[in-house]
């Protein structure tokens, strides 16, 4: 358990330290900025990329609602949860302590940008209300799992989940950062609002309350459609 949850704690910090910290430093950057692209598809690579690293030690869920999804689908024991969660959380917060440090070296920087926190209303790159922000969350994390559980689903062509998921976690990203700057993973959203605090700890309670019952619904939607029962 312990290389279990290390894995997950390394794991969640190259996630939120490459997705969060493309959007911090790079997304507009003068004249060569990646903008949304940019971000959707350095989240997506983060995933991508540690699910081939540790998917064999801990199963890369680099993700509260994740973990919490694959417990309702039956692939992960209750016992487990708290572990990993905790060991997401922690490493999400490292990840935005360590780009804290790196993007507080320019004299332009300032947490009154957001430094990549989600949010709602006032805080949502387009304006979107909450409703809209929970919507997406909910529906988002639902879709993620189910393509989580269906890429590593042992009837799926073996060896390609890794890709499948980190293109979905792209494809959410390129859908709903103007609505919440997407989160549907609370340890992201966490490990970033830790440091801005006021309004996004504020709000922090969204990103953990709609990707949670997203990757719960996501769960049961695979476990009806892929039941092999007639």
């Amino acid at each position: 358990m312990m290389k279990k949850c290390g894995a997950e704690f390394f794991g969640t910090f190259w996630l939120v330290l490459g997705g969060c910290g493309s959007a911090v430093l790079a997304a507009a950057f003068p004249n060569v900025g990646i903008g949304l692209l940019g971000v959707s598809l350095a989240f997506g690579l983060t995933v991508l990329t540690m699910a081939f690293a540790i998917g064999h030690i801990s199963g890369c869920h680099l993700n509260p609602a994740v973990s919490f999804g694959l417990w309702a689908g039956g692939r992960f024991p209750a016992k487990d949860l708290l572990p990993y969660i905790a060991s997401q959380v922690l490493g999400g917060i490292a990840a935005g302590g360590v780009l804290y440090l790196i993007a507080s070296g320019t004299p332009s920087f300032s947490l009154s940008a957001g430094f990549a926190s989600n949010g709602y209303g006032a805080h949502s790159p387009g304006g979107y209300n909450l409703s809209a922000a929970l919507i997406t969350e909910v529906v988002m994390t639902m879709m993620f799992l189910l393509v989580i559980l269906g890429a590593t689903d042992k009837r799926a062509p073996q060896g390609f989940a890794p890709i499948a998921i980190g293109l979905c976690l792209t494809l959410i990203h390129l859908i709903s950062i103007p609505v919440t700057n997407t989160s549907v993973n609370p340890a992201r959203s966490t490990g970033v609002a830790v440091f801005v605090g006021d309004w996004a700890v504020a709000q922090l309670w969204l990103f953990w309350v709609a990707p949670i019952i997203g990757g719960i619904l996501g769960a049961f939607v695979y476990r009806f459609l892929g039941s092999e029962r007639a």
